[in-house]
């Protein structure tokens, strides 16, 4: 029975994985429009999560940070109608709390990057995302420590679908038998496994037994 191939690469989701969508900001950002333009904190907060919630696959067929900056605007205008305001309002609101203001890193994430790229091992994230994904990094303190991240929309592919994972180890510069891919999603874990990557769930509520709770726990799987 031949090897296994070795291990030079670890590829991440972002979300629910790296970094998660903070709740309190959805609350700091109802009160500073209460606080900016009078409305109602709680009014604000449900127009908040209750544009994004519609929008959430509106993004799906943007290509590039082009087309997502029109995106922003088009969701700046109706979340400063929704709330009441005028059109001006738009920039502002956005300006304030852009869409990475609202995510945190995983606690301890940093660290694990840093023990991997100690390692020798090559960082990827690969992200049902907007093409901003940099940026997002960025605002979590993570973009240093990742050698290449792509979000699916630039690919034109969204995981599960095949390609989405190839066109990532070929960004890597690595097999994807050479992979370790850390997902929240079961499909997306399991169209990865297909492809011969090594691959896990993970899951941060630490609900389901057979998933790992913790970005930390990749190191044992890389061997360390």
């Amino acid at each position: 029975m031949p090897s296994p191939a070795p291990l030079k690469a670890v590829l991440f989701d972002r979300d629910d994985t790296l970094a998660y969508t903070d709740p309190a900001v959805y609350r700091e950002a109802a009160q500073w429009v209460a606080a900016r333009y009078g409305v109602g904190a709680q009014e604000a907060g449900r127009v908040l999560a209750g544009l994004w919630q519609e929008q959430a696959d509106a993004w799906w067929d943007l290509r590039s940070l082009s087309d997502e900056e029109a995106f922003w605007e088009r969701y700046g205008t109706e979340l400063s109608t929704r709330l009441g305001l005028g059109p001006d309002a738009a920039p502002e609101l956005l300006g304030a709390f852009p869409y990475e203001r609202y995510m945190k890193p995983v606690a301890g994430t940093r660290e694990v990057l840093e023990e991997l790229r100690g390692r020798g091992l090559k960082i990827g994230v690969l992200s049902n995302t907007l093409p901003s994904i940099d940026r997002t990094l960025e605002a979590v303190g993570l973009s240093d420590l990742v050698d290449v991240a792509l979000a699916t929309c630039t690919l034109g592919v969204h995981k599960p679908e095949p390609r989405a994972f190839t066109l990532a180890a070929e960004a890597l510069g690595v097999e994807p038998e050479e992979v370790l891919f850390v997902d929240d999603r079961p499909e997306n874990v399991e169209a990865a496994r297909a492809l011969g990557m090594r691959s896990v769930l993970i899951d941060l509520e630490g609900a389901n037994p057979k998933a790992i709770h913790h970005p930390r726990d990749v190191l044992e799987l890389a061997g360390f």
